[in-house]
């Protein structure tokens, strides 16, 4: 039986003669983060004293030992970061430059001193640029010149910390006569049937030819034998009554476990485990009246996603632990979220994200990881790209939440929009992976799974690659020079990228940036502030709305969170009421790698921001929204939904001006569109509409809010424990609890909520040690009278 052996203790790292203890996995940066020698990155502007570590050399140390009485033993790497040379007792073992790879290095009779020598990424990356010539990227980072997590070279919302060391697992193997290299598992479901099928496409390696090897493999009750003959062979088992894998909303996320053992004789020598479902997914890519669309069809039912895009949850993701991951994609599944598009700036994720995406039945879109920058085709980078792709293409096979393989982010965009296709001039940039290499690779092994060139991707050279109407589409023009309204002048197929920024958490400010007096301006802000004129924008996107809060730092920072949740309600509420024509929307972004000021819903220490409670509304099944001169009820449940929309004509004091009640019914997964009443239109900066059905509520402020003569809100507060009540006077706009204004820990169940005279919302707070109805007050906001 093949043993297995952790290599996680007795590392050293090394550098100038100095050793310092080691963990692996790990990287540079943490362990000399633990041991002292840095200070943290990601406080204050620390990130600046410690670049010198992205430029040097490392090496990780420590004793080898073989002997085990097994036929041949295999020193194993799941991932180096990034340009290595391994040595065993002074042999050269092999040189890598790929951390999206893992490595297998024979080590059979050998011991002594392991010594992985790791060299700058950034002198890997300029000797490839080097000799192949500058290529065009976003930034002036090399990253495009090396198989490397692409932010690790800093990004409009990341440090940059250029990272070197193990940073996935390393293990010693031993085993005798043969072992399991490789199974590419190809599940498929006859939906009407319900007849699951799994084929495993087995591959061995060998010490003895001659031996006479079988496999045995198990899924749902069927067990299924087979001689192997060779290094190949394929076991094919059919599941009877097979119960459907859905995504989160649609259904339940039923898992089976799979084991396949390689036997010779009666003796195991090794054995393969994991967990499938049975599910079919398809991409309607279809021509139709409205321009080309691009919609998931999960067992044949039609979605509309919600969805966020991922980031890597650390810019150190040697330090991401498979708890971290089931709870940032808890919070995501909590929002409403039922698709997640792992961006092609960072990594392939590890299984850990998988699986939780798997049981949580969030749907997930891998991206292959290139982003923002053309990329040369040439060796040694193209056997490299290859190479990562077939092996990641076959260890995520076996989720069933993987509904899409993505070519790349915005390169296509890029090429064409962004000065590139002049600046190349006939060099390599890309195009042979997206629309040669990783179809191929997809087409050869995964079958079952659609693959797109690259998002936004028209689907054509002959279309803009960023046609609202062909495929998908990235919206930035909106935050980078316009104001949010203007996501509802179109209406894309899919809307695979758009956000608005926001700071992080007040708590998470005074942990990051300690001592400093905090103002929109002051060193550590605008240092953990990375976009192009983010502050600018920041700036310019509250002055469309509100009067700007000069020198009150506070209320800028509510101000820009209400802002970011406006700006990204704006789009969702639009998109989704122009169901089927749009068939989804993909948040810019989930999460962050560090605190900082982006378009995060949650913030680098965890934190929710307000937009991630308004996330919960804008993905709930059940949607209201006022479009033009209409109410669109949106209906993504599977039962019709029924009802009256109580609508009222109201003015800033509280006044009822007109009522009405309309019935609707929107069918199950459509929109119905109620025609507004002409004369409960609200007319100038003091009226508004408020729509109420089933316990949700639609607002419509048809002027800016500096234009509103708001009252002087006006509220009382208690508190219990684990609850705050307010109970409004007046008009409250927009209140919000600042939960970890209480205390650091402390987390409020709700984000913004506008509560009319005489009415009444509970905020659940946990966390809160000592409830004080003064404290409470201090940490609660909502809009006021422009000064």
């Amino acid at each position: 039986m093949l043993q297995a052996t952790p290599l996680t203790d007795g590392w050293i790292l090394r550098h100038d003669g100095d050793a310092l203890p080691a963990s692996v996995p790990g990287c540079a940066h943490t362990d000399l983060l633990a041991a002292g020698v840095i200070p943290d990155p990601f406080l204050g502007r620390n990130e600046t004293e410690v670049a010198w570590v992205g430029r040097r050399e490392w090496t990780y140390e420590r004793d080898l030992s073989t002997a085990d009485g097994h036929e041949q033993a295999d020193l194993v790497f799941e991932g180096l970061d990034t340009a290595a040379e391994v040595r065993l007792d002074g042999r050269l073992l092999g040189r890598t430059r790929n951390m999206h790879r893992s490595y297998r290095f024979d080590v059979t009779g050998l011991e002594g001193r392991l010594a992985v020598r790791f060299v700058s990424a950034y002198a890997e990356a300029e000797a490839v640029r080097g000799k192949l010539g500058e290529r065009p990227a976003a930034y002036h980072e090399p990253f495009q010149y090396i198989r490397k997590m692409a932010c690790s070279f800093g990004w409009d919302w990341g440090p940059t910390l250029v990272t070197a060391g193990i940073w996935r697992p390393a293990r010693l193997e031993h085993w005798s006569t043969a072992r399991i290299a490789r199974v590419r598992p190809l599940v498929t479901v006859d939906v009407e049937r319900r007849l699951g099928v799994v084929e495993l496409a087995v591959e061995v390696e060998r010490t003895r030819v001659e031996a006479s090897l079988a496999v045995a493999a198990t899924v749902g009750g069927v067990r299924v034998r087979a001689s192997l003959d060779g290094a190949r062979g394929v076991v094919r088992l059919e599941v009877p009554d097979a119960r459907l894998w859905w995504p989160r909303g649609y259904g339940e996320q039923p898992l089976y476990d799979v084991e396949l053992t390689l036997l010779h004789g009666d003796d195991v020598l090794d054995v393969w485990r994991r967990r499938v479902g049975f599910r079919t997914v398809e991409l309607d890519r279809s021509a139709d009246e409205y321009g080309t669309g691009f919609t998931f069809v999960v067992n044949g039912e039609r979605l509309f996603a919600r969805g966020v895009n991922w980031i890597p949850d650390d810019v150190f993701p040697s330090r991401i632990t498979r708890e971290r991951y089931r709870e940032r994609l808890t919070q995501a599944a909590g929002a409403g979220v039922d698709l997640v598009r792992v961006w092609g700036g960072g990594i392939y994720e590890s299984e850990d994200f998988y699986d939780a995406c798997d049981e949580l039945g969030l749907l997930v879109w891998q991206d292959f990881p290139f982003a923002c920058a053309a990329y040369p085709e040439e060796q040694p980078l193209r056997g490299e790209v290859e190479a990562e792709a077939r092996e990641n293409v076959v260890r995520l096979m076996p989720h069933p939440s993987l509904v899409l393989w993505n070519g790349n982010n915005e390169n296509l965009w890029g090429f064409r929009d962004w000065g590139w296709e002049e600046r190349l001039a006939g060099d390599s940039w890309g195009e042979g992976y997206y629309l040669g290499v990783l179809p191929r690779v997809v087409a050869e092994l995964d079958p079952t799974r659609p693959y797109t060139a690259g998002s936004p991707w028209s689907g054509s050279w002959e279309r803009h690659p960023n046609d609202p109407a062909h495929g998908t589409h990235h919206s930035w023009e909106v935050w980078n020079r316009e104001d949010y309204a203007q996501y509802r002048r179109e209406v894309p197929r899919f809307m695979a990228e758009f956000g608005w920024q926001a700071p992080p958490a007040h708590a998470t400010l005074r942990r990051s940036l300690p001592g400093e007096e905090l103002a929109a301006d002051s060193p550590g802000m605008l240092h953990h502030q990375k976009a192009d004129d983010g502050n600018g924008k920041l700036r310019r996107g509250l002055e469309r709305h509100f009067a700007f809060p000069e020198g009150d730092f506070d209320r800028w920072h509510y101000l820009t969170q209400v802002n970011q949740a406006r700006a990204v309600a704006a789009g969702i509420e639009h998109w989704r009421s122009h169901w089927p024509v749009c068939s989804g929307t993909v948040l810019w972004q989930l999460n962050d790698c560090w605190p900082v000021t982006s378009w995060a819903a949650i913030d680098g220490d965890g934190r929710e921001k307000p937009l991630y409670h308004e996330l919960r509304r804008l993905y709930a099944d059940r949607l209201l929204t006022v479009r033009g001169r209409a109410v669109a009820a949106v209906n993504q449940g599977p039962g019709a939904w029924a009802g009256a929309l109580r609508l009222r004509r109201m003015s800033v004091e509280g006044t009822v001006i007109g009522e009405a009640g309309v019935e609707f019914t929107a069918g199950a997964r459509t929109v119905a569109l109620v025609d507004l009443p002409r004369d409960l239109e609200p007319v100038g900066a003091k009226e508004f509409l408020v729509v109420d059905a089933d316990g949700l509520r639609a607002l419509h402020f048809p002027a800016p809010d500096r234009e509103i003569p708001y009252p002087r809100p006006d509220f009382d507060v208690t508190v219990a424990p684990g609850s705050v009540t307010v109970t409004a006077r007046s008009l409250v706009r927009d209140l919000l609890l600042q939960a970890d204004r209480l205390d650091p820990e402390a987390r409020a169940d709700r984000g913004l909520v506008t509560l009319l005279p005489g009415e009444q919302v509970t905020i659940g707070v946990s966390g809160w040690k000592t409830p004080d109805p003064d404290a409470a007050r201090s940490a609660l906001y909502c809009l006021e009278p422009s000064r």
